[in-house]
């Protein structure tokens, strides 16, 4: 008698595999504005380039380049050249500005630094210290031409910066 006994191999088949039906094509869902907020006591220097909207309630030095809005709280604070389709100043901003379609400087916003824009609104309190230009479309050359900081000015033909350096130069 035997105690090991060599056992019969057991055939198992492969149970078919049943494929899944085609699933429906799933429609493409519109591609959402995109939003930062740049949060109160919070400073960012640099370029912002992009698009969607940008609240601003912290500070920001550099310039903004933006397909969309820039929104400015009462706290917030940009300085630099600010470029967007919509502006809308609360808080404070130093330098030009290009909307391309709409700008509002509510009554507790201040700006100071030139406005080129279609439409303008100044709310009663809302202050501008510069030049506001009213164009009929804002185009690619505009925007290149307002944007220019304000180190890069030049003056009239009658300004003598650099002789005036010269002889201060000469005294010390």
């Amino acid at each position: 008698m035997g105690f090991f006994k060599r056992s019969k191999e057991i055939e198992v088949e492969a149970a078919p595999v049943e494929t899944p039906p085609p699933a429906e094509e799933i429609p493409t869902l519109p591609t959402p504005l995109t939003s930062t907020v740049i949060a109160s006591g919070l400073t960012v220097t640099g370029k912002l380039e992009g698009e969607g909207v940008i609240q601003v309630e912290g500070n920001v030095k550099g310039e903004i380049i933006l397909n969309g809005a820039v929104i400015v709280t009462t706290t917030g604070s940009i300085e630099g050249p600010v470029t967007a389709n919509v502006i809308q100043i609360a808080g404070n901003i130093k330098g030009n500005c290009v909307a391309r379609e709409h700008m509002c400087l509510e009554k507790t916003g201040s700006l100071q630094g030139d406005v080129t824009t279609i439409s303008l609104i100044v709310h009663d309190g809302g202050r501008l210290n510069g030049r506001s230009n009213m164009v009929n479309k804002v185009d690619e050359k505009t925007v290149a031409a307002r944007r220019k900081p304000e180190e890069d000015l030049e003056f009239g033909p009658n300004y003598k910066a650099e002789e005036e350096t010269k002889e201060h130069k000469g005294r010390k």
